[in-house]
């Protein structure tokens, strides 16, 4: 399942292994064999625009052929979230287009995220708010657990 923490100052957050950065930690940690796994391909593809040559080699629209860490923040952070379920990555690097992948790896694993801002999830979904335990569906439940986060850690 889907776990996101709102709000950086969270009890959650003190005691985990954050990754604040998936820059960093992804330019650091990262493995050869993730680019083997064709989920992590599809996203690529899908976020980046770009085609998995090799572990060493993206094929960017844009760029040309790129090292991995050039990718873009949200597909490093992805790749994290999906290959190293155990940490809380900050999703905030993450933009809209990222948030079907999220729900994807949550479908697949239990995941825990922080969100800094108001993501587009698309319904139906099944997000736990680690802030206050509850399990949201639809998007406007979603966006109320965000502003009470909001209002009272804030």
């Amino acid at each position: 399942m889907l776990n996101i923490i709102f709000n950086r100052g969270s009890k959650d957050i003190e005691n985990a292994n954050y990754v604040f950065s998936p820059d960093t930690y992804f330019k650091y940690n990262y493995e050869e064999e993730w680019f083997d796994d064709e989920l992590i391909k599809e996203m690529i593809q899908d976020v980046d625009g770009s085609k998995v040559i090799s572990a060493h080699s993206i094929d960017s629209p844009v760029l040309g052929i790129i090292a991995p860490e050039r990718l873009s923040g949200g597909v490093k952070a992805l790749m994290i979230m999906y290959k190293e379920p155990h940490l809380i990555v900050n999703a905030s690097s993450c933009g809209n287009n990222c948030a079907k992948w999220i729900l994807e790896i949550g479908k697949r694993q239990d995941i825990t995220i922080r969100l800094g801002y108001e993501m587009e999830f698309k319904e139906p979904f099944d997000i736990r708010i680690k802030n206050s335990g509850n399990i949201v569906h639809n998007y406007a439940d979603f966006l109320m657990e965000f502003q009470e986060v909001e209002i009272f850690e804030g």
